[in-house]
């Protein structure tokens, strides 16, 4: 009898042991968003079919957010502008790479005409951005896409034109951003933002004349507004970025 209860004893003590280290080892849930947003083009439109979102963990696991898929005019979200495209709560507390998935409906619009967008096994493989991201547990973790319309779109041929993404990601807890406007209301310009270490970040002005860098580490920058010939490049030195602060560096003359 003593035996049989001491066998009982050991079998409850390890289930509960069992139990105990499961617990301990449960990962988290953390809230995660996708949204995206863009640079301004020399287009009209530029429309991505978006069908599905995944993150890659630090396990390589797959996980399908809960996306909202359709057709996104990428020049609609500009200068500050974004939108969730997908969230979920994640079970790992590392993302390493992010998909964007798309379907065939990709087109573009120039001079009011529209063209096919070829998008080379972005529908099979997904547009793949590497990250290093580690998540915070009852917090909404948040990462933002950068899809540069401007400098993503190739011209294969005359009316032809394929889609090589330019993709970065911007944390926008730990960045800040420029913006300003320019005189010349419908002038094309480019505008630039030089770290001390020299790392150039870009964008261009939309119709408006408006603009928005976005996705700055904290330093101080040397901005250039650059429109086209023969009008001159305005540079501002010691423009300051701080974290989570847009520097608005005002009016522009050009």
């Amino acid at each position: 009898m003593k035996k049989t209860l001491l066998i009982a004893s050991i079998i409850v003590f390890g289930i509960t042991l069992n139990s105990c280290s499961k617990d301990s080892d449960d990962s988290g849930q953390y809230a995660y968003k996708v949204r995206m947003t863009d640079a301004p083009g020399p287009y009209d439109e530029v429309n991505i079919d978006l069908q599905a979102v995944e993150v890659i963990g630090s396990n390589g696991q797959t996980i399908t957010l809960n996306t909202t898929a359709g057709i996104y005019n990428l020049l609609d979200l500009s200068n500050g502008i974004s939108t969730i495209i997908a969230s979920s709560d994640l079970g790992d507390v590392k993302a390493s790479q992010i998909r964007l998935l798309l379907g065939t409906n990709n087109t573009l619009k120039l001079n009011g005409i529209s063209y096919p967008l070829a998008t080379p096994s972005a529908d099979q493989t997904g547009l793949k951005i590497n990250v290093t991201q580690t998540l915070n547990e009852n917090v909404e973790n948040n990462i933002l896409i950068d899809f540069d319309a401007n400098t993503s779109i190739v011209e294969t041929g005359v009316g032809t034109y394929k889609l090589k993404p330019v993709l970065r990601t911007i944390v926008a807890t730990t960045t800040g951003n420029i913006q300003g406007t320019i005189t010349s209301v419908g002038s094309k310009a480019t505008v630039t933002a030089t770290s001390t270490s020299n790392v150039v970040y870009s964008s261009t002005v939309n119709a408006a004349g408006q603009f928005q860098i976005s996705g700055l580490p904290a330093g101080n920058y040397t901005f250039t507004a650059t429109p086209k010939l023969p009008a001159l490049p305005v540079t501002q030195v010691n423009v300051t970025v701080a974290v989570g602060v847009t520097t608005d560096v005002g009016v522009i003359s050009l």
